[in-house]
């Protein structure tokens, strides 16, 4: 078991959110992420927005268009990235799904610096 400078452990569950402060589905979303952050503690989620850490954003050549935009990633591993219905049980189906298989395709370098770069910046939801 290895431990981040974060002090989480790199197997952990990271659930990210990528949205934007003036999109009112984000606004409404965030209170459905936030049940989730309560309801399941084990999972580190955060929130990310992407208009205020778009520096950080802008190297890894991401096209978000559409809202909410969500992240899984076990350890340094992406689960699953895109974009969901903003309801509970489509969150909840999603992180289902990611634990058992990987749902993504984009290349391994770009995954691997979106889920570092997530762990990084993302702003704790509780």
């Amino acid at each position: 078991m290895t431990t981040s400078a974060r002090g989480g452990n790199e197997d952990d569950w990271l659930v990210a959110c990528l949205c934007a402060e003036w999109c009112g589905t984000c606004r409404d979303y965030r209170a459905v992420f936030e049940a989730l952050a309560r309801e399941q503690p084990a999972l580190r989620c955060v929130w990310v927005d992407i208009e205020d850490d778009s520096d950080a954003l802008a190297p890894l050549d991401l096209d978000i268009e559409n809202f909410p935009t969500v992240l899984v990633a076990r350890g340094a591993e992406l689960r699953f990235f895109g974009t969901l219905l903003p309801h509970a049980t489509t969150l909840a189906r999603t992180l289902e799904a990611a634990r058992g298989a990987a749902l993504v395709a984009l290349p391994a370098a770009q995954a691997e610096a979106l889920v570092t770069t997530v762990r990084t910046i993302g702003q704790p939801v509780r």
